[in-house]
């Protein structure tokens, strides 16, 4: 799309290692992303869903976007995620991962309090204004409560210049919208967002098979081949709540990750072992030693 941002293709909705205590991990968080950007990735989320940002001190949280733009300088897009149910909090995470160095932000529906369409347009108007960085809106009703239909949308990337973007994470709503570079902000329906034209997907399974999705971009001609050979990847990290499944998959994988913080909890004996038999059938973990 003429006069957008380059964010790149695939960004992985990066994990947050944790050590034994359940502290942020920095020297894991360093080396994941070096996989992630070796591996197919053009670039991270940095602190969004995935990243447990919901049990996230701000300290904590801005410098894990902070370790991500040092990492990543040069070679890999780092968008922020600074969403918040708290429009005030919601600037002061946007003004501090601004002034961090990040390329961009992701910005959440404000969850919880279920705002209004004048609510919800106030909101990022507010956020916006507090960086010259583009926005990555994030629709995702599942955990907000709030769905942002396709013409909202369209009149956010319309009223406010620097949005630019959506993650869409509803389904139902996945269509091209004018103004808007479209993401998947699902997994399955990354083959479908790029058929559409999209720009790609803010990826999870990107993790761990980020290479196969990275030729789903490159190779149009055999994106649905792939992205069929993957359907079984997708499923064993969804057999529970995001991120238990993918923060498992990566410790089968031998990534430091470490644990969850409450109320996440570990996936049990039948969640790990359909996690462990999609990455056995996809010859994963015979490459770890």
């Amino acid at each position: 799309m003429a006069g957008m941002p380059d964010l790149g293709a695939i960004l992985t909705a990066m994990v947050t290692p944790f050590d034994a205590q359940l502290r942020v991990d920095e020297e894991a968080t360093v080396a994941l992303l070096e996989h992630l950007i070796a591996h197919g990735s053009d670039g991270v989320v940095a602190c969004g869903t995935t990243g447990e940002a919901a049990t996230l001190t701000d300290e904590e949280h801005l410098r894990v976007v902070e370790l991500a733009v040092e990492t990543l300088r040069g070679r890999g897009t780092v968008v922020a995620g600074v969403g918040s149910n708290d429009t005030r909090h919601a600037v002061e995470l946007t003004e501090r991962a601004t002034a961090l160095g990040a390329d961009a932000m992701l910005h959440v529906t404000p969850y919880y309090n279920r705002p209004n369409r004048r609510g919800i347009v106030a909101h990022f108007e507010a956020c916006a204004a507090a960086t010259d960085k583009p926005i990555v809106l994030y629709n995702i009703p599942a955990r907000t409560g709030v769905d942002m239909p396709n013409d909202l949308l369209a009149e956010l990337a319309e009223r406010i210049d620097n949005v630019v973007a959506v993650k869409q994470a509803n389904n139902d709503n996945l269509a091209p919208i004018e103004g808007l570079q479209l993401y998947a902000g699902n997994d399955d329906v990354l083959c479908e967002t790029l058929e559409l034209g999209g720009a790609g997907g803010i990826c999870v399974a990107s993790h761990v098979v980020g290479d196969e999705m990275r030729r789903m971009v490159d190779e149009p001609e055999r994106r649905c081949e792939i992205d069929a050979g993957l359907r079984d990847i997708y499923e064993a990290l969804s057999v529970t709540t995001n991120p238990i499944g993918v923060k498992t998959a990566l410790r089968l994988l031998g990534h430091r990750v470490g644990g969850l913080r409450l109320p996440m909890v570990e996936a049990d004996e039948r969640e790990t072992a359909v996690i462990r038999a999609a990455l056995e059938r996809h010859g994963l973990l015979a490459t770890v030693a």
